[in-house]
């Protein structure tokens, strides 16, 4: 019995779902298949006759070319792998398998699109790299530096910003402005500032573009996602890419993912950070609490020893602050703790140390001074300052300090015996008739 033979009607090429794509050898498209457009977003006719090299991703277009110059001198690529630019200007990864054809002088090449397991390890990648950052990172500037590099190798990257809503004062903050390229007249009304508080405000992703007045084929493209948290959102991430290159929904789609490990990250740096000041910090009056102080000490003391230099410890008390509380009540006993450290501080420099010590002492820590009386010189200046009256609950009040002055190296040689100096003279001064300063020099 005879067979019959089907022979199919359609080009058996276009239904591969891998593109077939054929270069001459000037390095132009002379056939390609139907996946292309699939794959490319360009169709046929589109393709033929356009340059090859053209199309790739510029950072991909020197290795690329010297790949072709080895498949034309013989050798055969099974697995190249590179970026092209697709005609709504995205990025797809391709796997190529290459030969050359003598006979034809062509490049005969099939594409295979990788861009979906390329999406998978990059995101995979970030998001440990995240994780990790998370953990490593010492402050926040150093979390946001590690995550712009993330991002920087999951999308094309030009510019990235990060802003910060506090609900509670219902205030935003810009921590992490990277440098931004110079704004044209096309969009001066587009600006990280602007777009980052739009997204916090409306709660929803950004994804636009603007005009390059330059090309006005390409358009800088702006991608922007909220920070959500189990507490709502904390703020937003905002990228800008080049004008070659547009973001598209799937982009929108990863940052979208991304952000929910970054706003984690950020909380859990966040409350680190809460810890640590609270560990270090006085709650009151946000000064370094004695810890800190005597961490202070330690290192200004190795410092003087190795530069010969000296050294200087102020224990200063507050005479009678007792009787404020007792007649005002402890409310106004902390507004007047938090006024005389803020009087303080306005009396030193920005290298100087003040904390409060315990109840209503302080100890003021001074280095990289040449005068002899340098101490006493600011002892005075703090006594003068709280010298004038404050206002606590509707009434007047003077509140005058004894102060203590102890030197390294003329008093003592380690912080424990520095400041036991320091305070002896503050009890000296105080037996005085408070209101003054007191020198251990003179307890000699």
């Amino acid at each position: 019995m005879k067979t019959s033979t089907y022979v199919p009607t359609e080009n058996l090429v276009d239904l591969l779902l891998d593109a077939i794509c054929v270069v001459d050898k000037h390095g132009r498209f002379v056939f390609v298949s139907a996946a292309c457009q699939r794959i490319f977003g360009y169709s046929a006719d589109e393709m033929i006759g356009q340059v090859m090299i053209e199309m790739v991703h510029p950072e991909d277009r020197a290795k690329t070319l010297q790949a072709a110059k080895e498949v034309m001198a013989g050798a055969y690529k099974p697995n190249f792998e590179n970026r092209y630019l697709r005609k709504d200007g995205s990025t797809v990864h391709i796997l190529w398998s290459a030969r050359w054809s003598e006979d034809d002088q062509v490049r005969i090449a099939v594409a295979h699109d990788i861009s979906e397991r390329k999406r998978s390890e990059a995101l995979q990648t970030a998001l440990y790299g995240i994780s990790e950052a998370a953990h490593s990172a010492k402050d926040l500037l150093g979390l946001f530096q590690q995550v712009h590099q993330i991002i920087g190798e999951l999308l094309p990257t030009i510019s990235f910003s990060v802003a910060l809503y506090d609900e509670q004062s219902d205030e935003l903050s810009f921590p992490y402005p990277a440098e931004q390229p110079p704004a044209t007249a096309a969009d001066t009304r587009l600006n990280a500032a602007a777009l980052t508080a739009q997204v916090i405000r409306s709660g929803n992703t950004l994804l636009l573009s603007s005009p390059c007045p330059t090309q006005t084929k390409t358009q800088h493209s702006w991608l922007g996602v909220p920070l959500r948290s189990h507490r709502g959102i904390i703020g937003a991430l905002l990228v800008q890419s080049s004008a070659s290159t547009r973001y598209s929904e799937r982009d929108r789609e990863l940052l979208q993912f991304v952000s929910t490990q970054v706003a984690t990250a950020i909380e859990r740096q966040q409350m680190h950070s809460r810890l640590q000041f609270m560990a270090q910090y006085d709650q009151l009056t946000q000064l370094p609490n004695r810890e800190l102080l005597r961490d202070r000490l330690h290192t200004a003391l190795a410092r003087a020893r190795r530069e010969q230099s000296q050294v200087a410890l102020l224990f200063l008390d507050l005479d009678k602050f007792k009787q404020v509380n007792d007649s005002l009540g402890h409310a106004a006993g902390d507004q007047l703790l938090q006024g005389v450290a803020q009087r303080i501080q306005l009396c030193l420099r920005e290298a100087d140390t003040v904390a409060r010590f315990a109840g209503d002492e302080f100890v003021v820590l001074l280095e990289d001074f040449h005068s002899a009386d340098h101490a006493s010189v600011v002892a005075e200046k703090i006594r003068q300052s709280l010298n004038q009256p404050f206002e606590l609950c509707g009434q007047s009040q003077t509140i005058l300090p004894s102060i203590g002055i102890a030197l390294y190296p003329q008093h003592a040689q380690d912080e424990q015996q520095l400041l036991q100096h320091a305070d002896n003279a503050m009890y000296q001064a105080k037996q005085k008739g408070g209101n003054c300063a007191y020198s251990a020099l003179e307890l000699e």
